[in-house]
């Protein structure tokens, strides 16, 4: 593609050299750069772009987009200069793969807690519904039944278009894509046409990045606000600060609920490890999914489904015989102690609440809760004595221990969350940072039919610590032990 067909639209203060030359690719690392492409120099919270221009030029660049022209400039080399290179890289993005929104419908999924699950309850309900779709997430992308491995929860705006562009060669018609609020932020989602936005909620999380609460709901707002007039927006009612997503948006507004009047109206008649027994818009369901959180999940993915023009009944019909995503709730049970081991990715202290909510709920007797949990490293502090103090409430032993340390020292992590538990909590807590062990001692302290919870990792087989990552897999953790135990 001619660069100056690569640059329609974008906002452009200054160009030095031809826009005449072909542009065969997007680069946004100079070590990804290859001969004919345009690099694009982006500033990052930790590394800047901008200072790695010489070295996408020495790997072959024929052109570089910048927010200031270099001191220096190489010869035959074309310079951009744009005012904001991370709100130009999606235009680039979308006009190099031939805005592959427009051919899509695209509905982005938005929240603290509930993104995966909802997202994934979509696609495997189109998919269901006899559709070809697309799903874009934290554990996997998948183009139809092909599955490419998740990075990040919203990839690059580069790498959107090119999975957007994609989907579209492989015939898909829906796509189920989790917004994170880096993302809105950062704005990989420019110059992408949503057909719809769900909000599942707003909670405790990120604030190492947003600073303020304020700052963290504003980003989210601002998804809402940029949909088109014939997109939708279904917001969660009961959540106090939903009706704030819609304040502003053009869109078609829709809501669900469990407490509150709504559009799509749910009600729990029973929940058990056999699933939930709820009445949507008064007709009487069994789901698979388990736990309050789940139903507004479900509520969630109706409502769009709805809003999409989609037969009620048939939707409900097929939701009910779906399981959600992985490392949600995903429970096992070990065959001679009868120990229930639940996996779950609660990270936050609101996603740790609604499972040892749920959990209590599903205990028949005197069932002990056990929990083992930790906190990421290099994210946001202030939650670690909020998830520690939720726990010591709601459980009958806790261990905390490692999540994904990351650069920071595990025990300085498990210390600042002790800082939340009160004297009482104390009594019934250890602390053991080795993960793996952590999980086994739980395990060993279980009597039969007591509760195990492994929170905070879910789906994720890997531990990060000091940059590297390593194979862990919570689930294959549990179950090894578990046929140890039962030997």
């Amino acid at each position: 593609m001619l660069l100056q067909e690569l640059l329609y639209t974008t906002a452009i203060r200054a160009v030095h050299g031809s826009t005449g030359i072909e542009v065969n690719g997007i680069a946004t690392n100079s070590r990804e750069v290859l001969p004919g492409n345009i690099f694009i120099a982006l500033k990052g919270v930790a590394v800047d772009g901008h200072e790695f221009i010489n070295a996408a030029i020495s790997k072959g660049a024929i052109a570089i987009m910048v927010n200031a022209m270099p001191a220096e400039l190489a010869d035959g080399v074309t310079y951009i200069e744009v005012a904001d290179t991370s709100e130009a890289v999606s235009t680039v993005a979308a006009n190099f793969y031939g805005h592959p929104s427009e051919k899509l419908k695209i509905i982005g999924v938005t929240g603290t807690n509930g993104k995966t699950t909802v997202s994934t309850l979509l696609y495997k309900l189109f998919t269901s519904l006899g559709y070809t779709c697309g799903l874009l997430g934290t554990i996997e992308n998948k183009i139809g039944d092909t599955i490419i491995p998740a990075s990040h929860t919203t990839p690059n705006p580069v790498m959107l278009q090119h999975l957007l562009h994609q989907m579209v060669q492989a015939g898909c018609s829906y796509v189920f894509m989790e917004v994170s609020s880096h993302a809105i932020h950062q704005q990989r989602i420019g110059n992408i046409r949503f057909t719809g936005g769900v909000f599942t909620n707003i909670t405790h999380d990120h604030l190492d990045y947003h600073k303020t609460f304020d700052e963290y709901i504003r980003v989210k707002k601002m998804f809402f606000d940029t949909l088109p007039k014939e997109a939708f927006a279904l917001i969660n009612a009961d959540d106090k600060r939903g009706h704030i997503m819609l304040q502003n948006t053009v869109a078609r507004k829709f809501n669900y609920a469990l407490k509150s009047p709504a559009h799509f109206k749910g009600k729990i008649i029973e929940n058990s490890l056999t699933g939930l027994v709820m009445t949507v818009n008064d007709t009487e369901v069994h789901f698979r999914l388990i736990g309050t959180f789940n139903a507004y999940n479900l509520l969630a993915t109706f409502g769009a489904a709805v809003s999409l023009h989609q037969d009620k009944q048939e939707v409900l019909q097929q939701l009910s015989a779906l399981t959600g995503a992985e490392g949600r709730f995903e429970y096992t049970v070990s065959p001679k102690e009868k120990i229930l081991a639940i996996i779950d990715y609660a990270h936050t202290p609101d996603a740790l609440e609604n499972v040892l909510q749920t959990i209590h709920k599903l205990r028949q007797g005197y069932e002990q809760v056990i929990t083992v949990v930790g906190c990421g490293g290099d994210r946001d502090k202030t939650k670690r004595p909020i998830m520690a103090a939720v726990a010591g409430e709601l459980s009958d032993k806790i261990i905390f221990t490692s999540d994904n340390p990351r650069t920071e020292d595990a025990l300085q992590i498990i210390q600042d969350m002790e800082k939340g538990l009160t004297i009482a909590d104390k009594k019934k807590h250890i602390s053991i940072t080795d993960r793996k062990e952590a999980i086994k001692v739980a395990i060993n302290l279980s009597n039969p039919g007591d509760i195990v919870l492994v929170a905070g990792k879910g789906h994720e087989k890997y531990q990060e610590i000091n940059g590297e990552k390593f194979h862990f897999d919570d689930k294959e953790i549990v179950q090894e032990i578990f046929e140890l135990l039962d030997k």
